[in-house]
């Protein structure tokens, strides 16, 4: 009976203005807020970490809870929404000259999107350009896992699970002179990443890309979507990687930067800094 009404659920917020859809999400926000101890306390505590004073800048604090509320509401939108519909929601493209460089290349492009705004639309937005190999995690439920390729696989996407089989296709992919698409602050399985600090705390960062990219020659992009008023600003930036340096440490720098850009859409909510099974905590020298 629950899956039956949360179909109906993202049915109905699928009709909806992108604007009205936003607004609830606000309201799911500070709900989920209000109720969840566990979920405001390390919002609170990642905020801090990252160097926000909430004494200083107590509006973030307020808006970040609206955002991560809007992060969630969007999502039946962007999956049910006609695909013309999705993208051209994009009011605004920043750095596609680095997109274009990075194709003339020939060796394929890594793209980076992190948990900020609306992550999601990065690469059904690309996917009218360029084909592009998404990893994913199947998600718990079941029924929404179809919901969820439905709408992702769309235009030129097509996804990877994140597992061996996944990983090849990324490689295939990437040697075909095509892009990839991967969440660079998502923890990665125990085995999978290192320590790197990230906000002046350890977090487990995955050493994929490090790989994917020093193998190919692939160039890397940040890419993310701001929020707005009225539909979503697209950025692209290239980074350059030191193989001779550690990697996850340079993406983790370089994602500080990008998060500073618009600090209240970075979703805080996220437990960065778990420690995944079979993985041993940092250790921080004196």
């Amino acid at each position: 009976m629950a899956t039956f009404f949360l179909k109906i659920i993202f049915r109905l917020l699928s009709f909806l203005p992108l604007g009205v859809v936003h607004r609830l999400g606000a309201l799911l926000g500070r709900l989920t807020y209000v109720l969840s101890g566990q979920y405001a306390v390390r919002m609170r505590e990642n905020l801090q970490q990252a160097g926000f004073s909430l004494d200083d800048k107590p509006g973030l604090l307020s808006a970040s809870i609206a955002e991560a509320g809007k992060s969630l509401i969007e999502l039946p939108w962007i999956w049910g929404k006609p695909y013309d519909v999705v993208v051209n929601s994009v009011s605004e493209c920043r750095g596609m000259d680095h997109v274009e460089a990075a194709q003339a290349r020939g060796k394929g492009i890594i793209f980076l999107t992190p948990h900020l705004g609306c992550f999601e639309i990065a690469s059904l937005y690309m996917a009218q350009h360029l084909p592009i190999t998404v990893l994913y995690r199947p998600p718990r439920l079941a029924w929404l896992e179809g919901v969820m390729r439905g709408g992702r696989e769309r235009g030129q996407v097509r996804l990877a699970k994140a597992d061996a089989s996944g990983v090849r296709l990324l490689y295939k992919a990437l040697r075909r002179g095509e892009a990839i698409g991967l969440l660079p602050d998502q923890v990665p399985s125990g085995g999978e990443g290192e320590w790197a600090d990230f906000f002046g705390r350890p977090a487990y960062t995955m050493t994929l890309v490090g790989r994917l990219a020093q193998t190919s020659g692939a160039a890397v992009v940040l890419a993310s979507a701001e929020r707005k008023v009225r539909g979503y600003i697209i950025r692209f930036e290239p980074l350059q990687l030191d193989f001779e340096r550690s990697v996850p440490l340079q993406i983790n720098a370089a994602l500080e930067r990008l998060i500073h850009q618009f600090p209240a859409q970075y979703l805080w909510s996220y437990n960065r800094y778990k420690v995944p099974r079979g993985v041993l905590p940092a250790i921080r020298e004196p």
